[in-house]
């Protein structure tokens, strides 16, 4: 598991490494790589995901494992929405398909909350999953890698 030093940028955030923040978590997200996803987050961190309630990096891991499993050619684009000190709020929209290749638009929200170090120490996420046709995907870079910096966000793909 990675070590706990300190992740860039730190609280308190400004516009800048507040957006640098949702950025960088965007980015691991996108790698679907369960341990790299975790080391953003503190060893006793505190998660609600929906109606699952997590703590600790162990449980992250196994979490997102489970998760990528089943939420196959996953991609994420992530917003900024406010933030104040140590904490950040963010939408997001990911796309995703089944094992029966049924795709799905999961919107959602986050409210994060940060220690001295950087390090995720709380995140409560709400979401949301839409049954789409494929046709109606908007998603399109490389799944497993970073979406293209200069590639539309939210907003400008009106979502």
């Amino acid at each position: 598991m990675p070590n706990d030093l300190p992740r860039l940028p730190v609280p308190p955030f400004t516009a800048a490494s507040a957006a640098a923040k949702v950025r960088a978590a965007e980015d691991a997200w996108n790698s679907r790589d369960p341990l790299r996803v975790a080391g953003a987050y503190s060893i006793d961190s505190r998660w609600r995901n929906r109606s699952e309630f997590l703590r600790g990096r162990d449980d992250i891991v196994a979490f997102l494992t489970r998760k990528w499993q089943r939420e196959l050619d996953y991609r994420l684009v992530k917003e900024l929405w406010a933030f104040d000190g140590d904490r950040i709020a963010v939408r997001f929209v990911y796309e995703w398909h089944d094992a029966s290749g049924q795709w799905f638009r999961s919107h959602g929200n986050e409210n994060w909350e940060f220690d001295g170090d950087g390090l995720m120490r709380a995140r409560h996420a709400s979401i949301n999953d839409v049954a789409i046709d494929a046709a109606e995907r908007r998603f399109f870079w490389p799944a497993g890698t970073a979406r293209p910096h200069g590639a539309p966000g939210l907003r400008e793909l009106g979502l």
